[in-house]
C-alpha cells in the first residue's frame, strides 16, 4: 500500500512537471545557442579570410601595374615581395611567409604551371626555391603569390577544415598576368 501512495506521488508530480513550462526558453536557448554561436563564427572567419584574399589579390594587381608602367625600376623578387606585403596591410608576417613567382608562357603552346603554387614551409624553415625570370618583350608573365595566414579561429568553422602546416597556418594564393611591354 505504502509502494502505491509512492507510486501515485510520483506519477502526480510527473504529470505536474509535465504540465508546467518554466524553463521552456532555457532548454531551447541551449539547444539553439551553440548552433548560431557556431555559425556566427564561421561566418566571421569566412569573412576574414576573404577580406585577406582580396587584399593579396589587389596588393598584387597594383604592384604588376607599377611594374608594367616602370614605376618599380630594376625588380627584384625580394623588391616585389615588399610591395606586395606593404599593399596587403591586414596579411600578418607577410615578409616572412610570401613566395613570389614569376615565369613566360609560351604562347606557343600555352603551358601552364603544373604543380601547384609554392609557399614557405615553416615547418622546415626552408623558403621553396621558385622561378624568378623577368622575361623578355612582349612575353606573358604568369605570377604567382603564396602567403601563409593564421586562422583566427583553428578549431571550429572553415578554420577546422583547411589543411594547414605544423604551425597552424594555411596557404592563400593569388595569380596573375601581364604582357613585357615594349621599351
Amino acid at each position: 500500500a505504502e509502494v502505491d501512495t509512492m507510486t501515485r506521488s510520483l506519477l502526480a508530480r510527473l504529470r505536474e512537471f509535465r504540465r508546467k513550462e518554466d524553463g521552456v526558453a532555457a532548454f531551447e536557448f541551449t539547444l539553439v545557442f551553440p548552433v548560431v554561436l557556431f555559425m556566427f563564427i564561421w561566418a566571421v572567419e569566412l569573412g576574414l579570410i576573404m577580406t585577406k584574399s582580396v587584399m593579396l589579390e589587389h596588393a598584387l594587381d597594383v604592384t604588376l601595374r607599377n611594374l608594367r608602367l616602370g614605376v618599380l625600376e630594376n625588380p627584384t623578387a625580394d623588391r616585389l615581395k615588399q610591395e606586395i606585403c606593404d599593399r596587403a596591410r591586414i596579411i600578418a608576417e607577410c615578409r616572412e611567409t610570401i613566395t613570389i613567382e614569376l615565369q613566360p608562357i609560351s604562347t606557343e603552346n600555352w603551358i601552364m604551371p603544373a604543380e601547384p603554387v609554392a609557399c614557405v614551409d615553416r615547418d622546415e624553415d626552408i623558403e621553396p626555391v621558385v622561378s624568378f625570370n623577368m622575361g623578355a618583350q612582349n612575353e606573358i608573365m604568369l605570377v604567382r603569390a603564396c602567403v601563409i595566414i593564421e586562422p583566427n579561429f583553428p578549431g571550429t568553422g572553415i578554420g577546422a577544415m583547411l589543411q594547414k602546416d605544423g604551425d597552424g597556418g594555411f596557404g592563400m594564393a593569388a595569380v596573375s598576368a601581364f604582357v613585357n611591354e615594349p621599351s
